[in-house]
C-alpha cells in the first residue's frame, strides 16, 4: 500500500497547473524542450524589464517545417505571449519567415516611429528550412542586429532522416553564413543557452544559431525558470570599433563583410570566453586523455563512460579529462587550448560531419610535436607507417572510429573510448572491467537485432477518408513523380506507378530536364496544397515556361497534414480550391 504524500508536497501539488511553465515568474516548472523554446522569449522579456527596458518579441518560421510542434505550442501559449508583447507570425515559407525576423532588427533605423526599445526575434525550422534560408541568414547576419534586439535562428536537425527526405546537419550551413552555433544538451540548457544566445547577438551584432535534435528538444524535465538564474558577463577584453557592431544604414556590402570578419566573430568569441560557455566537466592533476563533446553527443559520452564502469573519480584516477562545448562554432581558442594542455591524446565525439574536430586540429597545428596532443575523431589511426588526413583513407568505411554517417550511440562511443585507453595504456583491472562491460553491451545489441516478432508487414498508408488515396492514382500506362508531404507515401504503393521526388517546391520540374531526352510523352506530378502555397506555384510556372507536357495534381485537404494538420495560409477559412484556381488563372 502506498504511503500518503507528505503534507507540504500535497499542498504544493494542489497549486500545480499545466500553465505553470508559462505563468510562473520564478521557481521550477516541468516542461519539454519545445515548451522551453516557448518560455524563452517570455523570460528574455522579463529580464529586459528588470533592466528597465521596454522590449517586444517576434517569432516566425514555416508551419510545414516545424521544430517538434513548436508552432502549435506557440499558438497554445498565445495569451502568455501577448501579455509579454511577443508576436507569433508564421511565414508563407521558411525564407520569408526569416526575412520578417530580419525586419525586427531594422526598427532602430527608424527611431522616430518605433514603439519599443528593441525587438528580439526567433526563427525556427527543420534542416531543409535552414538550407532554404542561407541567403537570408547571410544578408541579415552581415547587416547586424539591434542593440536591444538580437536574433536566434533555431534549427531542428534530423540526423538519421527519421522524418525527412535527407539527413540534416545545420552546423555547416550556419557556419557558412557566419552565424555562431549553440548546441544545448538538455531542456535546462535550451533556456540557459537561449538567453546567452540573445545576449551574444546583442553584444556582437551577429545572429545566433541554435541546433536542436529530437533526443533533446522532445525530452522533458523540471527546470529552473528564475529570471536571474543566468548571469550575463559582458566581455572586458574586446575593444569595439568606432561605430560599434550593430545594424546601420547606409551600409555597403564590403563594409558589412569587413565588420563581420574583423570584429563580429571575435566579439562573439569574447562573449564565449567571458561567460565560460565551454568548460571542463571532469579534470584532474595528471590528465593525459581528453574527450571533447557537445549536445547529444556529450550526453551519450557521459553514458558511455558509465557503461564502461568509469565514474568521475575513476576518470580522474585514469587521467581522463572531459570537456563540454556549448558553442561549437567558432570554437573559442583560449578555453580550448587550456583544455588541451598536458594531454597526450584527444578524442572528439560529435555526430555527423566534423565541426569541432577540424577547428581543434587547426588550433593545435603549430604546437611543438612534444606537447601537441594526438587528435582523433571520425577516423582511427591507419595501420603501419601510413600518415595523412581524412581523404587519404583508401577505404574509409573500414577506418571509422566514430562514424560520420547516421548517428552515434553510447555503445559506439564506449567502444571507441575503450580502444583508445587500451592503446594509451591502463591497468589490467581496468581493461578487464571495460572488456566485461563491452561484452554486455554487445550481447544487448545482438539481442536487439536477433529479436523477431511476427507482426506481419504493413506499409504506411493514407488516413481513412483522405482524398489523397484516390488522387494519387494514375491512368493505365501513365507514371507520376512524387512531392513533399504525406502523399510521398505513393512511392511505396506499387499500384500508384509513382517514383522519385524533389525538394519542397521543385515538384515536377525534374521532368523539364528529362522531357527532351526520352520517348515518354507525359507525366503526372503530385503537389500538396500546402506546398503549393509555400513555393509550388513557381514549379508550375517553370513547367509552363519550358513548355513541358505535365499534369499537376494539386492534392487539396486544406491542411499541412504531415506536420500537425495546421491550416494552410492565415485566413480563417483556410486556402480554398477556388483561391488556388484563381491564382493559377492569373
Amino acid at each position: 500500500m502506498n504511503a500518503p504524500l507528505p503534507e507540504h508536497i500535497r499542498k504544493a501539488l494542489e497549486t500545480v497547473t499545466l500553465d505553470d511553465k508559462y505563468s510562473l515568474d520564478s521557481g521550477r516548472a516541468f516542461m519539454s524542450g519545445v515548451q522551453a523554446l516557448v518560455r524563452l522569449p517570455m523570460l528574455q522579456r522579463q529580464r529586459d524589464a528588470m533592466q528597465g527596458l521596454n522590449t517586444a518579441g517576434f517569432i516566425s518560421g514555416y508551419r510545414g517545417s516545424p521544430l517538434g510542434t513548436y508552432d502549435q505550442s506557440l499558438w497554445a501559449a498565445k495569451k502568455h505571449l501577448a501579455a509579454n508583447n511577443i508576436v507569433f507570425q508564421p511565414g508563407v515559407n521558411e525564407e520569408l519567415g526569416a526575412t520578417a525576423v530580419w525586419g525586427t532588427q531594422q526598427l532602430d533605423l527608424y527611431p522616430q516611429s518605433k514603439k519599443f526599445d528593441g525587438v528580439f526575434g526567433i526563427w525556427y525550422g527543420k534542416g531543409p528550412g535552414v538550407d532554404r534560408c542561407s541567403d537570408v541568414f547571410k544578408h541579415a547576419n552581415m547587416a547586424g542586429t539591434a542593440k536591444h534586439g538580437g536574433v536566434i535562428a533555431i534549427a531542428g536537425d534530423d540526423h538519421i532522416s527519421k522524418s525527412s527526405t535527407a539527413a540534416h546537419q545545420s552546423d555547416h550551413i550556419f557556419k557558412a553564413c557566419g552565424t555562431p552555433v549553440f548546441f544545448p544538451s538538455s531542456v535546462q540548457e535550451i533556456l540557459d543557452m537561449g538567453l546567452h544566445a540573445f545576449a551574444m547577438s546583442r553584444f556582437s551584432g551577429v545572429w545566433s544559431g541554435m541546433k536542436t535534435i529530437q533526443e533533446v528538444v522532445e525530452s522533458s524535465s523540471s527546470i529552473n525558470i528564475d529570471p536571474d538564474r543566468v548571469k550575463i558577463v559582458m566581455p572586458e577584453d574586446f575593444v569595439m570599433p568606432p561605430g560599434g557592431l550593430h545594424i546601420r544604414w547606409p551600409d555597403a556590402p564590403l563594409e558589412q563583410e569587413a565588420r563581420l570578419m574583423d570584429y563580429k566573430w571575435y566579439a562573439a568569441l569574447a562573449y564565449v570566453r567571458a561567460n565560460k560557455l565551454n568548460y571542463n566537466v571532469i579534470e584532474g592533476n595528471n590528465d593525459r586523455f581528453g574527450i571533447i563533446a557537445s549536445g547529444k553527443a556529450y550526453n551519450d559520452t557521459r553514458q558511455a563512460l558509465v557503461d564502461l564502469g568509469l565514474d568521475d573519480d575513476t576518470c580522474r584516477q585514469l587521467g581522463i579529462r572531459v570537456h563540454k562545448v556549448n558553442v561549437v562554432w567558432p570554437l573559442e581558442a583560449t578555453i580550448t587550448r587550456h583544455f588541451a594542455q598536458g594531454l597526450q591524446e584527444i578524442l572528439v565525439v560529435e555526430e555527423k560531419r566534423q565541426v569541432i574536430e577540424y577547428q581543434l586540429k587547426e588550433e593545435l597545428y603549430n604546437w611543438r610535436s612534444d606537447v601537441r596532443p594526438h587528435v582523433l575523431g571520425k577516423f582511427d589511426e591507419p595501420e603501419g607507417d601510413a600518415t595523412g588526413g581524412e581523404w587519404s583513407m583508401p577505404n574509409p568505411s573500414q577506418n571509422w572510429l566514430l562514424r560520420a554517417k547516421a548517428d552515434l550511440t553510447p555503445a559506439i562511443i564506449a567502444k571507441a573510448i575503450a580502444k583508445r585507453l587500451k592503446k594509451l595504456g591502463v591497468s589490467s583491472d581496468i581493461i578487464a572491467r571495460m572488456d566485461s562491460r563491452i561484452a554486455v553491451i554487445e550481447a544487448s545489441e545482438r539481442a536487439m537485432t536477433e529479436l523477431k516478432v511476427d507482426t506481419g508487414e504493413r506499409a504506411p498508408w493514407f488516413c481513412s477518408g483522405c482524398p489523397h488515396n484516390t488522387s494519387t492514382r494514375v491512368p493505365e500506362g501513365s507514371r507520376a513523380v512524387a512531392g513533399i508531404g504525406c502523399h510521398y507515401m505513393a512511392n511505396w504503393m506499387p499500384d500508384r506507378k509513382t517514383s522519385t521526388f524533389t525538394q519542397m517546391g521543385g515538384e515536377g520540374v525534374t521532368w523539364v530536364g528529362q522531357a527532351p531526352f526520352t520517348t515518354d510523352q507525359h507525366v503526372f506530378a503530385n503537389l500538396g496544397d500546402g506546398t503549393y502555397f509555400h513555393s509550388g506555384l513557381l514549379a508550375i510556372r517553370q513547367s509552363i515556361a519550358a513548355g513541358t507536357s505535365i499534369t499537376y495534381k494539386v492534392l487539396y485537404n486544406d491542411a499541412v497534414a504531415m506536420t500537425g494538420g495546421q491550416q494552410v495560409g492565415e485566413r480563417p477559412e483556410g486556402h480554398s480550391v477556388l483561391q488556388i484556381m484563381n491564382s493559377l488563372k492569373s
